[in-house]
Formats: structure tokens, sequence, C-alpha cells
């Protein structure tokens, strides 16, 4: 099978516009969620009720898969995304909450290519909570990590939109994909305004 698999854990809130884009480029698009069904036109979700996934969902470009997901069950979840592979992810983007994140990456790491790169999105309170950006969860893997902050616009604040999120994403993807050394990439300002909000 030649479509390249992209696991996306996280992908259906703010990173929703980065899952499209690598559907637009033709990848098959894993998508775990608490919600599945909030990732699927009305005949997709009809068909998982009662199931832990939807087999392809497939338009003009890539498919996307969405699989049931607790984040506090990465057995479970690692489980059921293995279900639906086909072969082995080559691209991991997460944005896990720091308190699941190792558990969830080292469960997910083994339905991996070697050697495929990851994209870790990290938030700005969660970065200043461990005071510093944490080490990549996989060993092996070439890490890009991201970090979202806020945008300042005159005299106030506001967080990133989804849109400024996956664009910034999708550029660490790129820089992935083309094998790029792995980095930091930061979007939007993080300072002290973020610690408070």
């Amino acid at each position: 099978m030649s479509e390249r698999t992209a696991l996306v854990l996280g992908g259906t809130g703010m990173l929703k516009g980065c899952a499209d884009e690598l559907l637009a480029q033709g990848w098959q698009v894993v998508l775990p969620s608490r919600r599945p069904e909030g990732v699927l036109g009305g005949a997709a979700k009809a068909a998982l009720r009662g199931g832990a996934h939807v087999p392809h969902v497939s338009g003009a470009e890539g498919a996307r898969v969405a699989v049931a997901a607790d984040w506090s069950r990465p057995a479970e979840l690692a489980d059921r995304v293995r279900e639906v592979m086909e072969q082995p992810a080559d691209l991991l983007v997460a944005w896990v909450h720091a308190s699941y994140r190792d558990p969830v990456l080292r469960a997910v790491a083994p339905l991996l290519a070697p050697h495929a790169p990851v994209v870790e999105v990290h938030d700005s309170g969660a970065i200043q909570a461990v005071r510093g950006v944490p080490d990549p969860a996989l060993d092996g893997h070439p890490t890009q990590q991201v970090v979202l902050g806020f945008v300042r616009h005159g005299g106030s604040t506001r967080w990133l939109s989804h849109e400024e999120a996956s664009v910034g994403v999708l550029e660490a993807v790129h820089r992935a994909l083309d094998g790029k050394a792995p980095s930091v990439h930061q979007v939007g300002e993080i300072d002290t305004w973020a610690a408070r909000h």
C-alpha cells in the first residue's frame, strides 16, 4: 500500500486543520478521540454506533479513520488504533495533556514505522509548569516540538485561534517530513500572561 498513514492524537479540536491538510495531501489520518462521531459525517456516525472505530471514511483525498479513545487508558487506546491501521504510521502528531503524555506516547510507539518523525505539541501552561520544553518522549524518532502561546494585539491578549495553531503545527510537520533536524518551534508569544490564564 502506498498511502501514507498519520496518527494524530488531539487532532479533532484545535488541530483539526492540521489533520484536514494531511487528508488533502492524500494521507490516511487516524484520529483517536473521546468523541469520534464529532469527526465524521452522518453515515459514518451511524456506522460508529456500537463500535470502537469507523473503517476508512474516504473522500477525494485521503482517508479519515476515527477511533474511540481515552487518554487515561493508553494500552486500550493503542489496541483500538492497531485494529484500524493497515500499516505502521509514517508520522505521529501528538497533543496530549502533560499528565497523559508519556504513557500514551509509549503505548502508541510500537505502532510507528521505524524512525517515523514525531511532532509533539505543548501549550504554554504545560511548558511553564515544567520550566521548559520536556525532552522528546520517544527515542529513535526525530521529534519536532511546538509550543503554542498567545497573540498580543494592541493592549489585549488572546489565545491562538484553531487556524493559527494548526498552521504552526503544520510548519513543524513539514519540517519533520523534510527530515530537518529536531527543534522547538514557538507559535505566538509565551510569558507570564499565559501562566495566569
